[in-house]
């Protein structure tokens, strides 16, 4: 079967091959509506369907990029994706996500896939993994915009909450509540993985400000196969923590999961915050107080960064890291 050209949509809608081209692209400034109603139904009628595959190659541009998250199954990733797609979508751009596992090696296998696809930018979570690849991309000026994480010495713009002030809000609302002895858990920091890392060093900056001991028992970060047993020893000392700061959303499922199974009432025998405002956190039962990411925000800010970077613009963000603020929503776990 013959497949319809340009020239076939030219000649039924009665027009130039340069004025279907034009409207192709969107370009409507000198064109009247009659005509564009004329092309839309040829289209229509014929069934015809651009070459993306040619147009790529003509434009120089797939129009599409990559979205590399570290774990899909964050609350937070999930989220913003969501505003990325949504961001990416207004500017005609498609996007293409694949989950590294928070495996260097499968980061690495994505980057390279993505790159033989051609699309046009990158925006990663990255594992911290891939030193060389991410020096590689940068000295070839390919557009690339981390989110969630940076990278010590690898100028690339970095979209990151403010990570001491989220464990800090956190710390002075224990305080207020008039616990004493506080712990957190977050997930492995093997990786030096930014966020746990900041959350750490906010947690025991906020303890020392509100004249509370840094107790190393209460203190762990853990894989998440090992944060339950994590958490009965911390509860099994002798003093056991009062409140517990949730690093992420997995560590607060399995401390919830645990608090089930061994019928630990939350707040009466342990307060609770959770990073990251889960979908179910304002209908468990108690309801969960906890730091929230403005994710929206910060999926747009990423996909817009990296839109500019692909389109030429003089972004000025090499090696500068874009702060987010979180806000703590008190509900009735602590």
């Amino acid at each position: 079967m013959k497949s319809i050209t340009i020239a076939d949509v030219a000649k039924h809608a009665n027009v130039s091959k340069s004025t279907v081209s034009q409207y192709l692209n969107k370009r409507y400034e000198h064109m009247g509506e009659e005509t564009r109603r004329r092309i839309e139904q040829a289209i229509k009628e014929l069934g015809y369907q651009p070459n993306i595959i040619a147009r790529s190659l003509k434009q120089k541009s797939t129009s599409t990029i990559g979205v590399i998250v570290a774990n899909i199954l964050h609350a937070f990733s999930t989220q913003v994706i969501r505003a990325i797609e949504d961001t990416c979508h207004e500017k005609d751009f498609h996007i293409i996500v694949c989950n590294a596992d928070d495996d260097p090696d499968k980061e690495k296998k994505y980057i390279d896939m993505l790159r033989a696809k051609q699309v046009d930018g990158l925006i990663i979570f990255p594992t911290g993994g891939n030193r060389e690849l991410y020096e590689r991309m940068v000295s070839e000026k390919y557009p690339v915009v981390f989110v969630d994480r940076s990278v010590p010495e690898i100028p690339v713009p970095s979209i990151m909450l403010d990570n001491y002030k989220a464990a800090k809000i956190a710390v002075q609302h224990f305080v207020e509540k008039g616990y004493k002895r506080i712990g957190i858990i977050t997930t492995s920091i093997i990786r030096n993985v930014t966020p746990r890392i900041e959350r750490l060093n906010g947690f025991k900056k906020a303890l020392q400000e509100n004249n509370l001991p840094i107790v190393q028992e209460y203190i762990k970060s853990l894989d998440p196969h090992q944060i339950r047993e994590g958490l009965k020893e911390m509860l099994s000392l002798e003093e056991p923590p009062q409140a517990i700061l949730a690093g992420n959303d997995f560590v607060l499922a399995e401390i919830l999961k645990y608090a089930k199974e061994h019928q630990i009432q939350i707040p009466l025998d342990l307060a609770l915050i959770g990073i990251d405002d889960v979908s179910f956190a304002s209908f468990y039962n108690p309801p969960l107080t906890t730091i929230a990411q403005p994710t929206f925000e910060m999926g747009k800010r990423a996909a817009e960064l990296l839109l500019q970077k692909i389109q030429g613009t003089d972004v000025k963000e090499e090696g500068n890291i874009y702060r987010f603020e979180p806000k703590l929503i008190v509900r009735d776990s602590c």
